[in-house]
């Protein structure tokens, strides 16, 4: 496969970006490789280091591929620096997990006229010529919460005179998964006179920084009735903040939770009866990848946008053994 070095040229744009890595030269038995660089925008959640184990394990030396993966450490600025790596490796295809939608027309601009093509992984990119990527894979994120607030609904939540509070942990500002979810709360709270939001905090989808904001709001208000949370990390570090706070939580509890992912740890809460539902965000995405490339290779047309398969549970849904036989 194509991967003519231009170490020179890449070895000046190395010595200006701290902490790059320097691609090997590639052996004479690897040359039949198909050779993936693979932007992950980071490992900050339980989910996200799922889906980083889902590529590797797909994309293996022994199926024909090599995958280059990148941290980027949730930062874009990183994610452009690796994409232009690989774009000077000659890679044979990019795949990339961004970490807001917008700042990509250019970087994708410059993959392009390299002739290489490019996947969207998990979140989408706001670009006005969609050529620029073959397809984008991930989860229908605006689906996911409407599921969420169609359960809410169902529960017919007694608060007497008062609102149903609900208190929203929001994820990474700009990411896909964070935008949509958000819309979906927004506006059924816009369409529900008695529900009221009555707080938005930023989580960054990480669990220190959930626990963070949750503790500092319930210092100052534990009139809660509602979590709305983002991803399950966050929820993690919520129910700390609701432990240290003294409020029960969960079916049995004054304050239930809403958290999307659906990773084992979160659905053994569920199970235990610590988590209302959980709304199902898939991320073994490597199997789905590795389909679409097939059929590109073989020059195949594949769909613009492919949805995981993806489901909501409750502990009605739930059995020990269906936990523990989760891949992630």
């Amino acid at each position: 496969m194509r991967r003519y070095f231009k170490l020179l040229l890449l070895i000046l744009l190395c010595t200006s970006l701290a902490g790059c890595r320097l691609s090997r030269v590639p052996k004479e038995e690897d040359n039949n490789l198909f050779v993936i660089g693979f932007s992950q925008l980071g490992s900050e959640s339980d989910w996200r280091i799922a889906n980083t184990q889902s590529m590797i394990d797909t994309f293996t030396n022994a199926k024909g591929y090599e995958l280059i993966v990148e941290n980027a450490l949730q930062q874009q600025d990183n994610q452009l620096a690796a994409i232009r790596r690989f774009i000077l490796e000659e890679v044979d295809m990019i795949i990339i997990a961004p970490t807001t939608e917008e700042g990509w027309e250019l970087i994708l601009t410059e993959a392009q006229e390299a002739d290489i093509p490019v996947i969207i992984m998990d979140r989408s990119v706001s670009v006005w010529n969609k050529d620029l990527y073959l397809t984008n894979v991930g989860s229908n994120f605006l689906h996911e919460g409407k599921l969420a607030i169609q359960w809410l609904e169902e529960q017919k939540i007694d608060t007497g005179d008062e609102p149903l509070k609900i208190v929203h942990l929001q994820g990474t500002y700009g990411a896909t998964s964070q935008l949509l979810r958000s819309r979906a709360l927004e506006t059924a709270v816009n369409e529900h006179e008695n529900w009221e939001i009555i707080s938005q905090l930023g989580g960054d989808f990480t669990e220190a920084r959930g626990y963070e904001v949750m503790q500092q709001f319930l210092y100052k208000n534990k009139d809660v009735d509602v979590i709305y949370s983002e991803n399950d990390n966050m929820t993690f570090g919520a129910i700390r903040a609701l432990d240290e706070a003294g409020l029960t939580y969960g079916p049995d509890g004054k304050v239930k939770i809403i958290t999307f992912d659906a990773t084992k740890k979160a659905l053994q809460l569920c199970l235990d009866g610590k988590i209302d539902v959980c709304v199902e965000c898939n991320p073994m995405h490597g199997p789905t990848i590795e389909k679409l490339i097939d059929q590109y290779r073989k020059g195949e047309v594949i769909p613009k946008t492919v949805y995981m398969e993806e489901s909501i549970y409750t502990r009605e849904d739930l059995t020990q053994d269906f936990i523990d036989s989760r891949g992630y």
